[in-house]
């Protein structure tokens, strides 16, 4: 069971600047049993110095796929988890690591989830975080909280394979979590359908979007809900 659910995890870096965090980044999740993941835009990758870092995961780093867009990484998944260290307006209510691995694992009894890491030096964007299905941070020390990418990549695959080793058979009968591309569809027609309507004004939006998308987050959208929902959209707009 263990290693069926540490397969659907992949790792999300965005924007990384430093070939050799990418590389490090493979390493921790190498020695976890995660083998998944996701570039947005490297800097410098593939590079010699990604590979040196990587030590004994380089066939991490092969595999490891290259996107233009978080939407793109996120595409095929159920849950996504936002990593970060600080606050944020209109994100998500951030839960500690172990309790926000323990509900990712859950959900990848259902199929692909991501661990969503931003740079170094400025991490997720609000955009970003807004687009995962919730968000997390590691509980360090206030005195030094800053944690290297690999560090927290680290964290957050330890907590992933503890996760992993206790779970238990999920119970029958659940609905399935919508697909992140399917929920992105359904905020893209609300956005259009809140622009025929005249609610939302496009000069003045007074962050209207945001505040949908994490009331709308903060539940677990079903694939049968988002698909009603988008039902209702369509019907609203003839």
């Amino acid at each position: 069971m263990s290693a069926d659910l540490l397969s659907h995890i992949r790792i999300v870096l965005s924007h990384t600047s430093h070939p050799g965090n990418i590389g490090a980044t493979a390493r921790a999740m190498k020695t976890m049993g995660i083998a998944s993941l996701y570039l947005i835009n490297p800097k410098k990758f593939p590079d010699a110095e990604a590979d040196a870092r990587a030590s004994g995961a380089v066939d991490v780093l092969r595999r490891a796929r290259v996107c233009n867009s978080l939407n793109e990484a996120l595409q095929g998944t159920v849950h996504a988890l936002a990593v970060s260290a600080r606050r944020r307006e209109l994100a998500y209510a951030s839960t500690d690591a172990r309790s926000a691995a323990q509900a990712l694992v859950a959900a990848a009894r259902e199929g692909e989830v991501a661990i969503v890491f931003g740079t170094e030096m400025s991490g997720l964007t609000n955009e970003e975080i807004l687009q995962c299905r919730a968000a997390a941070h590691i509980p360090a020390d206030p005195v030094c909280s800053s944690l290297n990418l690999a560090a927290a990549v680290q964290v957050m695959a330890y907590e992933a394979r503890i996760a992993a080793l206790g779970a238990t058979e999920a119970p029958p009968g659940e609905s399935p979590s919508a697909r992140h591309e399917d929920v992105e569809n359904f905020y893209t027609h609300l956005e259009q359908s809140l622009l025929a309507s005249g609610f939302l004004d496009p000069a003045n939006p007074k962050r209207l979007l945001p505040r949908l998308r994490r009331m709308f987050g903060r539940i677990r959208m079903e694939q049968e809900e988002v698909n009603i929902l988008r039902g209702m959209l369509n019907s609203f707009r003839k």
